[in-house]
């Protein structure tokens, strides 16, 4: 077999020189006389992030749960950030990753929302691991509220700051050990394409991830640092039982999507784990839709 990783291993020298000779072909085209021939296989990869790092904030339940253990499952080491609150959920995520998989796993708790603990959480990813390889920014919370004139200051508040702000600090702080070939993966959601008419804040907050990720994912590039995105529809977790004020609307939760049902995170993860190997290592700027079936305009 002619191809091998070489194309992956030596992706600078193929951005920065012109890959394709002037050449012609009859009729419909014979993919062996292509000069370079495309590469369409690569070596089997049993282990698809062996060696990697991975940081997940709001790994201890949830989407961020599901991605810790897949990571994990697919060689990665893991450090998780989560609230002091969620310590039982947090030691279940590692007790699983360290037991079933056989990763090192740092529980790291605390509040993104303040930018000093964020600047800190890279401090001790760096000082446990000596690396970083893969950011996920994943916490995030909601306030439900359906009438903007009582939509409160203080919870604003929090839902940019965890959201979107502690995402630009933790990202900031990680850059300076993020080397190529790392990526960043971040989640917005369903709401940031459609709207919610009862997580205005939320919604607005997941708008703003989105044209974040798209512009680092520009400034980033020549680095050759990947930044993608995953926005899910309506998914079982923590998060909803926790934030929805109305019984009614949580039993309702997925309903409307398509397939009528809300997802489960492991649906979800599969996405993360695209985006962090090397199968996405031609996207960057964009953002994947595990939702259910709602048709956004991406």
């Amino acid at each position: 077999m002619r191809v091998t990783l070489s194309f992956f291993q030596n992706r600078k020298s193929h951005m920065k020189k012109r890959q394709h000779p002037p050449q012609k072909q009859s009729r419909p085209g014979r993919e062996k006389s292509m000069t370079p021939e495309p590469v369409t296989d690569t070596p089997k990869v049993v282990n698809k992030l062996e060696g990697r790092v991975a940081l997940i904030t709001g790994g201890d339940s949830g989407i961020g749960k599901a991605v810790a253990l897949l990571f994990a499952k697919e060689g990665a080491d893991i450090a998780i950030v989560y609230l002091k609150q969620e310590q039982e959920d947090a030691e279940d995520t590692r007790n699983k990753i360290e037991s079933l998989y056989g990763r090192k796993c740092l529980l790291i708790p605390g509040d993104v929302s303040k930018e000093s603990f964020c600047n800190s959480v890279i401090k001790k990813v760096m000082s446990t691991f000596k690396k970083l390889d893969i950011l996920v920014n994943n916490a995030a919370t909601q306030f439900d509220c359906d009438d903007l004139t009582k939509l409160e200051t203080k919870n604003m508040r929090a839902t940019f700051e965890t959201n979107i702000f502690s995402m630009i600090w933790l990202t900031r702080a990680a850059l300076a050990h993020l080397k190529k070939g790392s990526c960043i993966i971040n989640t917005s959601s369903v709401t940031a394409y459609r709207g919610s008419d009862h997580l205005l804040d939320y919604a607005a907050t997941k708008g703003a991830i989105v044209a974040f990720t798209r512009s680092l994912a520009s400034n980033l590039v020549e680095k050759e640092i990947r930044v993608n995105g995953v926005a899910p529809g309506p998914i079982w977790t923590p998060l909803i039982p926790a934030t929805f004020a109305k019984g009614k609307t949580v039993a309702e939760h997925g309903a409307s999507v398509p397939m009528k049902r809300a997802g489960q995170p492991v649906e979800v993860a599969g996405c993360y784990l695209f985006l962090a190997s090397q199968e996405a290592s031609y996207m960057t700027g964009q953002f994947l839709h595990p939702n259910g079936g709602e048709i956004v305009n991406a």
